[in-house]
């Protein structure tokens, strides 16, 4: 770089960084990206092969990153796999990988690229960011060595990681992130020692970052949150989209109001897998968000969110998640209760069988309750009052409790707890509570199409989702998301090499 262009470069970057010291918002951007895919094979390809297909997608993802920087944005998000994919074993992988150092070196590897190992992805991803005077969270592969003496040591020497990366405005590497939570089917990568809470300072707050299974636990979502006390939380993910509840944008949206921060939510797009939805969500609810199930076009989302939303004068009070629900007595309704299958979840469903009503129905320690009225009911269409209170999941379990107003897929109640998209039933008013035994709950409304509602309901302190002037568009479910991190059950492939 010329020194010319070396003091035009700080000057612009020095003026970036004191716009943001001025301002108590910023500009946020994610980017849902449609990855080239590696071809299927069980042989690695050469370096310069894996090569070749990660700068494809990173000609894409640099395309969207100069878009975000030129409206204004501060940060951009992108996907977990949008570099290189899926489709790997441990072995095949490893060509994608690269030595990711500590950021506590103070490396700039756009302008110092020889001083670890080759690093050619690192290099270009601070190449961007730098050009683009931008922070560019993106999702890469670490690889460390090791050897006998160490007793967790893989067979082949090395330890493989889905990492996180953040370089700032600089190009400077300032966070690196080792996913502690991997997905049952993420073989090719090994689980850290220990957890790790990255959390890094920038002028418009203080950031955290995980990635997508991790947003499920305690460690590290939550610790960052409450312990690290991080205003906005980075999150690349691969989120595989799965009806009635846990589609992308609802319960990140959900994650993001029950956590009381922002979460900058940038998810892959193949709609072969049901992977989409992405959004820039914060304690109030969405301030933009992006859901589509019909094209594989990738989608570049951009919105001013507050640098520090504990101290906005709009930030949600503190909750008691079960204090009305314990408060009053059982609603009737319990007695035609059944049992109904989401996914492999059992949950305790009540038919609400007139227009309007007060339901109670129970599993477990938990109570749901429900108060509403129907403004136009279709005749074709059931609805239940949900509770489910135990342990989610195959390999890995971990505790939910859950309360929930549910469309069900066709006027067959065998029907309840299948994917819907689908609604024609809107509701003039709806009140749903829970006697959670857990002090994490989440709340989100979705409705017909797969929309969320911002602004259309709210949290009363005593632990009550209510409607505020009825729903304006078909409902699908409304629903309390309880994580009871306390009862989750030992993690049964941690410690495994």
């Amino acid at each position: 770089m010329l020194p010319s262009q070396h003091l035009l470069h700080t000057a612009v970057f020095a003026l970036t960084i004191l716009q943001a010291f001025a301002a108590d918002t910023f500009i946020a951007a994610v980017y849902e990206h449609s990855v080239i895919l590696p071809d299927d094979t069980h042989k690695p390809v050469s370096p310069d092969e894996a090569l070749a297909l990660m700068n494809k997608n990173m000609d894409i993802l640099e395309g969207a990153i100069k878009e975000a920087a030129q409206q204004g944005a501060h940060i951009i998000v992108t996907p977990e796999d949008g570099i290189y994919g899926w489709r790997f074993t441990r072995e095949t992988i490893y060509p994608y990988l690269e030595d990711i150092p500590d950021p506590v070196v103070n490396w700039i590897p756009c302008t110092d690229p020889t001083r670890f190992s080759p690093a050619p992805v690192q290099e270009r991803l601070s190449c961007i960011a730098r050009n683009n005077s931008i922070y560019v969270v993106a999702n890469i592969g670490d690889k460390k060595p090791c050897n006998s003496s160490d007793p967790g040591c893989p067979s082949d020497g090395r330890y493989q990681y889905n990492t996180n990366v953040v370089f700032d405005p600089e190009g400077k590497l300032v966070a690196r992130y080792h996913k502690y939570n991997l997905f049952r089917r993420e073989t090719q990568f090994n689980y850290p020692k220990e957890p790790e809470t990255v959390a890094f300072e920038t002028p418009f707050g203080k950031f955290g970052i995980i990635t997508c299974f991790d947003i499920l636990f305690h460690e590290p979502a939550v610790v960052l949150v409450n312990e690290l006390q991080v205003d906005t939380v980075l999150f690349p993910t691969a989120w595989m989209n799965v009806l009635p509840f846990l589609t992308a944008v609802e319960f990140h949206s959900a994650w993001a109001m029950g956590m009381g921060v922002n979460l900058l939510s940038a998810n892959t797009h193949n709609i072969n897998s049901s992977m989409t939805g992405d959004g820039l969500f914060t304690p109030e609810g969405p301030a933009t968000y992006h859901y589509d199930s019909e094209t594989e076009e990738g989608h570049l989302l951009l919105a001013e969110l507050s640098s520090h939303p504990r101290l906005s004068p709009i930030y949600p009070s503190p909750v008691n998640w079960s204090l009305y629900a314990t408060s009053i007595e059982a609603f009737p309704g319990g007695k035609d209760t059944f049992s109904g299958a989401v996914r492999r979840d059992i949950f305790t469903f009540s038919e609400l069988r007139r227009k309007a009503g007060n339901y109670t129905v129970c599993q477990g320690d938990l109570c749901c309750h429900l108060v509403y009225q129907m403004s136009t009911k279709s005749k074709d269409e059931v609805y239940v009052l949900g509770a489910f209170d135990g342990l989610h999941g195959s390999l890995i379990k971990y505790h939910w409790q859950i309360c929930t107003l549910l469309k069900c897929k066709s006027a067959d109640i065998n029907t309840c707890g299948q994917p819907v998209e689908v609604a024609q039933t809107k509701f003039e008013m709806f009140s749903l509570s829970g006697t959670f035994g857990t002090k994490y709950v989440f709340p989100e409304v979705l409705y017909s199409g797969v929309q969320l509602a911002p602004g259309e309901f709210e949290v009363l302190p005593d632990g009550r989702l209510e409607s505020k002037h009825g729903t304006s568009k078909p409902l699908l479910t409304a629903t309390l998301f309880g994580r009871f991190y306390e009862k989750d059950l030992p993690h049964p492939l941690r410690n495994s090499p």
